[in-house]
């Protein structure tokens, strides 16, 4: 069990049963005694851990569920409705430990930008109340990359920094590939989870293509709302906030229907053109794209009117769901822009079938 900050500390499963159990003795903690518990393993189930040590029971209570796709969840999110994100209850001899539990596995591929608020939001507040301790199965990925990212969020430390902070306290702590890429978006977004954010998207695009790609359903809670369907206003002041907060929108030109918002649109870093591809040019450099703007297509989100894609094709035409104009392409195995740029998964519009207004 290792120290990072006051009330702060981090480890592996044994730790955790140490926390939780009276048995353990002041070496086994360190002479602390501690308010809550962050597990972050496979399972949310305590018994997960008393699994370590056959024989040995933790009572637990319950004290709040959170699934995704329900009450409390984030309103936008990888995470299939359904899954649990993460239990909150009372454990240990005498129930005297807030424990919360995030079920997460130890690879490149999971997801943990979706988790992480809630994490450091429980870590502040039991350091308020008292001892906080933060553990994975071996103290290694899980937990380092949870206490990396406080480091970051709490002392304004980059990435970098802040997990060299934490190998001084213990060298060996090691986060897998994907939480460390996942780790540098949160730097980039201002030390925060920005769901708006064009990084978050592209992330959560990301994660669509390789559920794509392992074969997984992509359910349509993927798929933004749909913005050519009105929203209901209850109040007029709702009305009037919705005027001071007028973004681009892409409407289709033949009917007129909006396909898309600006806040829909995934942008990309543009790269050389078509004629980088010419042998002639190559010879002489080319010529590159510097803006966005001079691209051809728009790359968006999966929206609710794109029903091919909701039908599971590979690939296919997005066309106007009001009057069948073809709008677009979509290709869960990517699309190159015009720029060069290859983006995957790829949900384009082209420029040249919508027109711009303000909505």
């Amino acid at each position: 069990m290792h120290l990072v900050r006051e009330r702060l500390f981090f480890g592996d499963m044994n730790d955790a049963i140490a926390a939780l159990t009276t048995t353990a003795s002041a070496q086994d903690t360190g002479g602390f005694s501690f308010t809550h518990v962050l597990s972050v393993v496979s399972s949310a189930s305590i018994s997960f851990i008393t699994d370590c040590r056959p024989g040995l029971s933790i009572p637990t209570e319950e004290v709040r569920r959170v699934v995704a796709g329900e009450e409390g969840a984030p309103p936008v999110s990888a995470v299939p409705p359904g899954r649990l994100m993460r239990v909150v209850e009372c454990a240990g001899v005498g129930l005297r430990v807030t424990r919360m539990a995030v079920p997460l596995r130890d690879t490149e591929e999971e997801n943990l930008l979706d988790h992480l608020e809630p994490c450091l939001d429980f870590i502040d507040d039991g350091r308020k109340e008292g001892n906080v301790l933060v553990h994975c199965f071996a103290g290694v990925s899980r937990s380092a990359t949870i206490i990396t990212a406080y480091l970051m969020r709490t002392e304004r430390k980059y990435l970098e920094e802040a997990l060299e902070s934490l190998k001084e306290v213990n060298e060996s702590v090691c986060p897998n590939d994907g939480f460390l890429e996942q780790l540098k978006l949160f730097e980039e977004m201002g030390f925060k989870v920005d769901t708006s954010s064009p990084l978050y998207k592209r992330f959560r695009l990301k994660l669509l293509g390789q559920s794509y790609k392992i074969g997984e359903k992509v359910g349509n809670h993927v798929f933004e709302d749909d913005p050519g369907v009105p929203k209901q206003h209850n109040s007029s002041a709702q009305s009037l906030s919705n005027k001071e907060n007028q973004q681009t929108a892409y409407r289709c030109k033949k009917c007129r229907r909006i396909v898309a918002v600006q806040e829909n649109v995934v942008s990309h870093t543009p790269g050389e053109g078509e004629s980088c591809f010419q042998w002639h040019n190559k010879r002489k450099g080319g010529q590159s794209h510097n803006k966005e703007q001079d691209c051809s297509s728009l790359f968006v989100e999966p929206l609710k009117w794109m029903t091919p894609v909701e039908d599971g094709a590979l690939e296919g035409k997005l066309s106007c769901i009001h009057c069948g104009a073809r709008l677009g392409y979509f290709n869960w195995s990517g699309i190159q822009c015009n720029c060069g740029s290859w983006i995957t998964p790829a949900f384009q519009i082209s420029k040249s079938k919508v027109d711009i207004s303000t909505t």
